[in-house]
This record gives structure tokens, C-alpha cells and sequence, in this order.
């Protein structure tokens, strides 16, 4: 592939909104590239939670993370985009009228349009501040669900109140041995439905309780020490893993230095997902929608993907409709 090479779209961002946007990039008859930092496409979903159910998508009753993202992958190949894993889009620039990008390894590709669908941009988990936690990461303290078998049969601690330790607990709790969820608070951040059903589950609540400490025999885990933060009252329970789902640190890097108007860690733009240079669209959880309401949602991504790449389209080849008609009437 030459560096000289123009492409009509390339998308920085392989998740869920940048991978639809590829597929409905290619049935507009563009040429396409796909470019992502991580060595797999599926962005956060892969890398966050394969194992986990996600039941907000539209024609899915419920599916598991890692089958969207097989069949996002199969749906956006079909056209044959160029796929560009593994490098980091570092700089953004425009010379004679094409935008180029240039990457942390040294490469440059050649665009007419950009779209940036970089979800939240680099991110890393908020660790646990407890005593003997870093001693026992990766020998059961575990931030990620990479597989489920992980904790089959474990006395499983959870610690967390939103959407991530909700659906953990009632997706793990066929798996697990037993199921322990600490959190801070009585009040859940996650979705109404998910904290009913965890009520009426075999989970056992500790609300309003932390983690102070936990122990092991060097090579792993076997208690932890959780206290009453109202009352300071202490608790010894056995365990053999622990899961901390309390939050994400997110960083849009170098995407802050591309001349584009940022609001926070998000990208601003239009109603037509237009940034504030011509050419350039974002979709996805980085999108900042203006007056609009913000939702992180897969679904949300995918409505964004879609009217970001018609106006692309439009804006590149002038004679073409930025709504060409419904998929079913169209040339394939």
C-alpha cells in the first residue's frame, strides 16, 4: 500500500461506530481505510468486556460482546476496506486539499474525509486503593473479563455500583461459586432494570461498605477485609477473585492537537456530525452532539456513523445525495 494512495474516507477507530461506519462507507461505493491503535478491531467492547451481554442493541435480544463484534468485523469487511491495526494516529494535518494522517510508526495516510469514532480515546481503569491490592493484581484482582472460566467455581468479590459491576454480578453468577458486591453508596449507577433484577438475585449486597485490604498466600488470593463506612465496622469474607469495576480513566491524547474544537473529552460538532473543519466528522462516544443530549450507546453510535459518512459522501463527490435512499433500493 503507498503512502500516495488517496482514500475517499479513512476512519480512526475500529469499536462498534467506526466498524458500521466502514461497512455503510462501502455501500455509499467509497473508497475506505480503517486505522486502530489496538492490535484486534472491536475497540472498548474487545478490549473491556468480550464475556459480558450487552442488551441495548438494536435486533438482539441480548448478545455477547465478543459475537457483535465478529459480526460488526464480518458486516464492515464485506466491502473490503483497508484495515490498519496497531497503529496510533498521532497528527492530523491537510497538504494540497487531502488530509494526512501520520501515525506513531512513522506512516502517513491520505484522505479526502476523516472520521474520528476513537470511543472515549486512550483508557485505563481506576485501580483499588486498598492495602495488598497491587500485590495481587493479575493473581486474582482483576480489572478485565478477557474470559469467564477465569472465575468458575471462585468466591467472587465485586466491587462497584454502576452499569459494569450490575451486569457482572448477574452475568457471573451462574459461574461463580458465590458472588459478593460491595459498593459505597445505596444508590446504583446503573440501568433501573439491571438493579432490580440484581435485588431479587443471589448476589449478596454490601451497601455502603469498601474494600480496606486483602490477603493471599503470596501467589494468590484468599480474603479480603471490607468495612461499614458509615459505622468502620470490619468484615473478613473468603474470596478468591476479585473484580473492580469502578470507573475508567480517559485521555483523548494526541486528538486534542488536530485543530479541532474540544469540549472536555469530546469532540464538538453539528447535528450533521460535522467538527469545525470541513472534512473532518467524529461519531460515537467522543462525539460531543452540541445542544443535543449526550448517550453513550452502542445505538447512538451507529445513528451518528451512518449520518456522518452520507454528509462525507456529499462532501467529497458534490453530485451525490447525502441521502441516497434505503439500503434495500440501492445498486449492490
Amino acid at each position: 500500500m503507498s503512502q500516495d494512495e488517496v482514500f475517499d474516507l479513512t476512519i480512526v477507530g475500529a469499536g462498534p461506530a467506526g466498524l458500521f461506519a466502514t461497512f455503510y462507507a462501502g455501500l455509499r461505493q467509497m473508497k475506505t481505510k480503517l486505522i486502530d491503535a489496538l492490535e484486534e478491531p472491536g475497540g472498548q467492547v474487545a478490549v473491556l468486556y468480550p464475556e459480558k451481554y450487552i442488551f441495548d442493541v438494536p435486533g438482539f435480544t441480548k448478545v455477547l460482546a465478543k459475537d457483535l463484534v465478529k459480526c460488526l468485523v464480518d458486516q464492515a469487511m464485506q466491502y473490503n476496506p483497508t484495515l490498519v491495526l496497531g497503529e496510533r494516529v498521532v497528527a492530523l494535518q491537510k497538504s494540497d486539499g487531502v488530509f494526512e494522517l501520520l501515525t506513531e510508526k512513522g506512516a502517513k495516510h491520505r484522505s479526502k474525509a476523516v472520521l474520528v469514532a476513537a470511543g472515549v480515546g486512550a483508557f485505563s481503569p481506576n485501580r483499588l486503593e486498598a492495602a495488598g491490592v497491587p500485590d495481587y493484581e493479575g493473581k486474582g484482582v482483576y480489572y478485565f473479563v478477557k474470559d469467564k472460566s477465569a472465575f468458575q467455581g471462585k468466591k467472587l468479590l465485586i466491587v462497584g455500583g454502576g452499569d459494569s459491576a450490575v451486569d457482572w454480578a448477574l452475568n457471573l453468577k451462574d459461574t461463580a461459586s458465590k458472588i459478593t458486591l460491595v459498593h459505597r453508596r445505596d444508590v446504583f449507577r446503573a440501568h433501573e432494570q439491571s438493579v432490580q433484577d440484581l435485588m431479587h438475585s443471589s448476589v449478596d449486597l454490601k451497601l455502603f461498605y469498601e474494600v480496606k485490604s486483602v490477603t493471599g498466600d503470596g501467589s494468590r488470593l484468599t480474603s479480603a477485609v471490607i468495612f461499614d463506612n458509615r459505622t468502620k465496622a470490619e468484615t473478613t469474607i473468603d474470596v478468591d477473585a476479585i473484580l473492580v469495576n469502578i470507573g475508567f480513566r480517559a485521555d483523548l491524547g494526541p486528538i486534542k492537537n488536530w485543530g479541532l474544537e474540544i469540549d472536555g473529552r469530546e469532540i464538538r460538532a453539528n447535528g450533521k456530525m460535522e467538527t469545525n473543519v470541513p472534512g473532518v466528522y467524529v461519531a460515537g462516544d467522543i462525539a460531543g452532539p452540541g445542544d443535543g443530549v449526550k448517550l453513550n450507546l452502542i445505538a447512538t453510535g451507529y445513528s451518528q456513523a451512518a449520518m456522518a459518512v452520507n454528509v462525507a459522501k456529499a462532501f467529497i463527490d458534490p453530485t451525490s445525495k447525502v441521502f441516497p435512499g434505503h439500503s434495500s433500493e440501492m445498486k449492490r
